[in-house]
């Protein structure tokens, strides 16, 4: 394959497309990309539309959106954040980045990219490549754990079993916590509880509150994370805190709020509601100094070379990048047994 980067012409309109190489410049490498991992939340958004920054502009000022003033700027060309590859050319004067050594990062869903050295990241000495793929959904569900602020012999509800909410229900069994997991799909709650989680909930047939407080003598969780995006299982989560807990909503919210009542348990329990996004910089203000989100991402990666977190199992479809129309079209249909899709290049 030559150089080749994934394009995104419009809603639902998506191709391959030739593209020529970047010239390496001082202090750069060249990736040739392995592997590269389709987000199930935010590159969907993107392909079906609804991302707001398609309508609206991002003002980094007042870190609020506004309207647009220009048109939206299609073909977006090689989005995508989930990438390894193999370095095939250093310039002069690098001297921690060689050829042949394999590398994790974000480059967007292309066959080559040319970046600075230190925005590639080595990857573990014996380590599935396949693996580095979830270095950024890690960082997601790690960010949203870190922002939970669990502690031993807590009671957490982890709502949404995705490929994020697995990891994070991994992530906050190594916590300490006591997970709860719930989701609609049958197949992704028993990863769940290869993960360690204490009990599942099918959700629909069960409910999520009962379930956990049955399990705390009717106190309710002592935190809950919601990665699923549905404004349903933020309620859900909500109902399922104990009075003055926390709730922290990480998932990417499309649309207006239906299913969400705030005047209800939200307002009588005094729930403490905590955003988690991945790109601030700091998982939470409490961690600032500390935690940045490279320390996030890095941490991950150790805790996956550790052999800690197996994010492996979470694999379902690998695709041919030429396949990357029909590998989106499949996460668009959201079937139950679709978890991490990877292209491979």
């Amino acid at each position: 394959m030559g150089n080749w980067v994934v394009s995104l012409a419009g809603p639902r309109r998506i191709s391959l497309e030739p593209c020529p190489p970047d010239p390496l410049g001082p202090g750069q490498v060249r990736v040739r990309t392995c592997y590269s991992g389709i987000s199930a939340g935010t590159e969907l958004t993107l392909y079906r539309g609804s991302n707001p920054r398609l309508s609206k502009d991002w003002d980094d000022v007042a870190r609020m959106f506004v309207p647009r003033q220009t048109p939206v700027p299609y073909p977006l060309i090689g989005f995508g954040y989930e990438e390894v590859g193999e370095v095939v050319e250093v310039a002069p004067q690098v001297i921690d980045r060689h050829p042949g050594q394999l590398v994790w990062g974000i480059w967007g869903h292309r066959a080559e990219a040319v970046l600075a050295a230190e925005a590639v990241r080595p990857l573990p000495a014996g380590l599935d490549p396949l693996a580095a793929v979830f270095a950024r959904p890690g960082a997601v569900a790690l960010t949203a754990v870190l922002a939970g602020d669990l502690h031993l012999g807590d009671w957490v509800g982890v709502f949404g079993q995705g490929v994020i909410g697995l990891l994070a229900t991994r992530l906050a069994v190594l916590s300490g916590a006591r997970v709860v997991a719930v989701d609609r799909v049958p197949t992704r709650l028993l990863q769940a509880a290869r993960y360690g989680a204490r009990s599942t909930v099918e959700a629909g047939v069960e409910s999520a509150a009962g379930e956990l407080r049955r399990a705390t003598g009717g106190r309710g969780a002592d935190v809950c994370l919601e990665l699923s995006g549905a404004y349903p299982a933020l309620h859900e989560a909500i109902r399922s805190t104990a009075h003055a807990g926390r709730v922290v909503a990480a998932g990417f919210y499309q649309g207006q709020a239906d299913g969400l009542g705030l005047g209800e348990e939200f307002h009588h329990n005094r729930i403490q509601l905590v955003a988690a996004q991945v790109s601030g910089p700091t998982p939470a203000p409490s961690m600032a100094g500390r935690w940045t989100g490279d320390r996030v991402a890095q941490t991950f990666m150790e805790l996956v070379a550790e052999h800690s977190v197996d994010p492996l199992p979470l694999v379902s479809h690998i695709v041919d990048a030429t396949a990357v129309a029909d590998a989106l079209a499949l996460l668009d249909r959201g079937a139950g047994d679709v978890l991490q899709v990877v292209l491979r290049f």
